[in-house]
């Protein structure tokens, strides 16, 4: 019995140690299932919020880290399947641990040099906020920080969001998520 115990003590110890050092990813301006303020929700479409993207930290990154990259997506927007790309950020630098508050701007001028925004489901590339149908139940917008094995990913200009996250996909390493969540009534 006593050795059942230690095994049991042995192997929560492990899983909690593993979880502390595991690649995570969090923001100071939305808590874990959170709800996002209207300072980062989209301006049109009904929608009248700021549209300025929230802060993002990360840490613990795993070992052989080259790069990251950022994509913000929506799962339950109303598109047949597909969902909504509110954010595609690639070619991050691997020293990178934080985008300010509003690195999604259009001009990409708070990003480090060399970063790509590339275009998303709203047509332009930069930070799209949330902007749900009026009525719907409040959605979930879930921020992914993917760790890659390489320095650069060469994507052609103009290429989809979907391109974009099969190639990010294809060279990870590890990834950390945060969701976020926003409805509106009018």
């Amino acid at each position: 019995m006593a050795s059942t115990t230690r095994s049991a003590v042995a192997c929560s110890l492990a899983l909690a140690c593993s979880s502390a050092f595991a690649f995570q990813l969090g923001s100071p301006d939305i808590g874990p299932r959170g709800t996002i303020a209207n300072k980062h929700v989209f301006k049109g479409f009904g929608c009248e919020g700021e549209n300025v993207s929230p802060a993002l930290t990360w840490k613990v990154p795993p070992a052989g880290t080259k790069s990251f990259a950022l994509l913000v997506h929506d799962p339950d927007a109303p598109t047949g399947g597909a969902g909504w790309w509110h954010w595609v950020v690639y070619n991050i630098p691997a020293g990178t641990t934080s985008l300010p508050q509003g690195a999604g701007a259009a001009d990409g001028s708070k990003l480090p040099a060399g970063v790509v925004q590339q275009k998303t489901d709203f047509g332009a590339a930069g930070w799209g906020g949330p902007c749900p149908p009026v009525g719907d139940n409040p959605h979930r917008y879930v921020f992914t920080v993917y760790a890659l094995k390489v320095d650069k990913l060469d994507i052609p200009e103009g290429a989809t969001a979907s391109l974009v996250g099969f190639m990010v996909n294809a060279n990870t390493i590890a990834k950390a998520t945060l969701t976020g969540k926003y409805g509106r009534k009018k």
